[in-house]
Formats: C-alpha cells, structure tokens, sequence
C-alpha cells in the first residue's frame, strides 16, 4: 500500500526533492555528467553503454532532437577517448509512431557509431514493441553485423523461442549479440512469469541456451544468485572472456559489481542521463511500484 501512495504522489512532489532518490541511479542531467561518470567508471577498469534518457516520443520534431543529442553524444565519446557503447530505446524514434522513421533514425545513429567503430544496443521494451525490435535488430544486423545488439528478458515466456530465432536466423556467425536481463515491465501472467526463483531458473536455462549456440552473452543482473549461476555455466562451458560480460546499472550493487571485476571478468555499467531523468524514474517505478522504498532509503541514506 506504501509502495503505491508513493508512486501516486511522485508526479505531484517537487522535482528536488525526487532527485535525492534519482541521482544514485542517472548520471546527471547534461551530457558532461555522463561523461564524468564514464571516465570514473573506466579508470577503475570498467566499461560502459551510455544511455539517453527519454522513450514513447509520438512528436517527429523531438525525434530529430534525440537523434542529433546522441551523434553529439557519439563525437564527444570518441574525441574523450571513453570506453564505452550505447543503448537506444525505439520508441524514443517513433517505434510507436512510425516504424520506418524509427528504422531510419536509428541507423543514422549506427552509421555515425560504426563511424568511430563503437557499437549500439537496442533495448528491449514491453511486449508491444517485442516482435518489431527483434524485426528492428535483424535488419540492422545485416547491414551492420560487428555494432548492433539487443536486449532479452528472462521473464518473458517466449524468450527462449527467440533465442532459438535469432541462432537460426544467425546460422551459425556467431554475430547475435545479446543482454540478458529479468525483465521490469509489468507484463500479464500469461505473457510473463511472475515467481523469483522461476525467473532465475529461465534466466539460467536462457544463458545457458546462448552459450551453447555462441550467442554473445552480456549478463545483466544485480543477483547473486544469478550471478553464481552464471560462473558456474561460465566453468561447466569453458567459456572464452570475450564471449560474454557481465552488466549492471549505475548505482546499484557496486560491491558485487567489485567482486565480478576483481575476478577478471569484464564489466560494463548502464549509464543513463538527460533532461528526462524525472518521467524515465516515475516511469520505473509505476512499471515496478515495489522500488518505491528505495526513495525512502535515499532519503535516509544519501539526503
């Protein structure tokens, strides 16, 4: 009940005083905070995909913003000489809007990142944007197969069947590129599984899955559990270094994201920023009101 009272009230409480909470999750505001962040995070050795903030754009003037925000984003990663790759939402170029716009819009941005021989991630959102991101992925794949991924969820219940997809449609490259995470969209029941430890075990059976058909593995999570898991696969398949990483958000866990890095294992961190920074935290959290008592923490914590 807590949990959704906060959620309610957050669109209605001064943007200050949501920052307290925000802030340990986004970067900053302005591009410069991002790069900040970035250069911090690699001088510790740890990679990065750096991420502007803003999603479910309908206006075409607001895409054409986004889209010139990341090629100055892409340039001043390269001219900084930061280690890092980037992430794209769709329906931040009209996904929902106009799927051919988005198409182009983001293959500009992919052009310019092959430019500087970086490489772009397109996220994953709720199931109605599932089937036209992978259709959105294939076809840049094709054209550039060395600079695209894509992101999975392990609660999905078609996730598997999408790997299998993806390996047939790959036959046999090794090009598939793909962060596997659990998942925060509320999605229905029959679309999703909604227990823990069954998402873990499909978390589990689906990395497995990418390791056996030499899908690249990018391995998102902030669970132990999980990420024992994952060594153990890791050991059991006698996996190369560089055909996986380990992911994780900015902010969140950093004492195990220190454990995964002093063991060798290559790291990279989600690194979100923007203007948006207050409807992408409002956004997280009526997709998952159970985060709301991270603001109380914060509060307390970092206030």
């Amino acid at each position: 009940m807590i949990n959704k009272l906060i959620v309610a009230l957050l669109p209605y409480l001064p943007k200050n005083f949501v920052w307290i909470f925000s802030k340990r999750y986004v970067a900053g505001k302005e591009l410069k905070d991002a790069v900040g962040v970035t250069r911090k995070l690699n001088s510790h050795q740890i990679k990065a995909t750096m991420d502007l903030l803003g999603e479910f754009q309908t206006r075409a003037e607001k895409i054409e913003y986004y889209k010139q925000e990341y090629i100055r984003l892409i340039e001043e990663s390269a001219k900084t000489g930061l280690d890092n790759s980037f992430s794209v939402k769709p329906t931040m170029f009209g996904l929902l809007l106009d799927k051919e716009l988005c198409y182009k819009t983001i293959r500009e941005i992919v052009v310019k990142a092959v430019s500087f021989d970086r490489f772009v991630r397109i996220d994953m959102e709720d199931t109605q944007c599932t089937d036209m991101e992978i259709d959105l992925y294939k076809n840049l794949l094709n054209e550039f197969p060395h600079h695209v991924g894509l992101v999975f969820q392990a609660y999905l219940k078609r996730t598997l069947d999408d790997l299998k997809d993806l390996a047939k449609f790959d036959a046999g490259r090794g090009l598939i590129n793909i962060r596997i995470c659990k998942g925060i969209y509320n999605e229905p029941v029959e679309l999703a599984f909604k227990n823990r430890d069954e998402i873990n075990d499909h978390y589990l059976i689906d990395l497995e899955y990418m390791f056996r058909n030499n899908i690249y593995a990018a391995i998102a999570t902030h669970d132990k559990k999980l990420v024992e898991g994952a060594y153990r696969l890791i050991d059991e398949h006698k996996m190369e270094n560089d055909r996986f990483e380990f992911q994780m958000l900015y902010g969140v866990t950093p004492d195990l994201r220190k454990s995964i890095v002093d063991k060798g294992y290559t790291m990279r961190v989600y690194v979100p920023y923007g203007k948006d920074w207050f409807n992408y935290c409002t956004r997280r959290l009526k997709e998952n009101p159970g985060m709301a008592w991270l603001i109380i923490k914060a509060i307390f914590v970092r206030g």
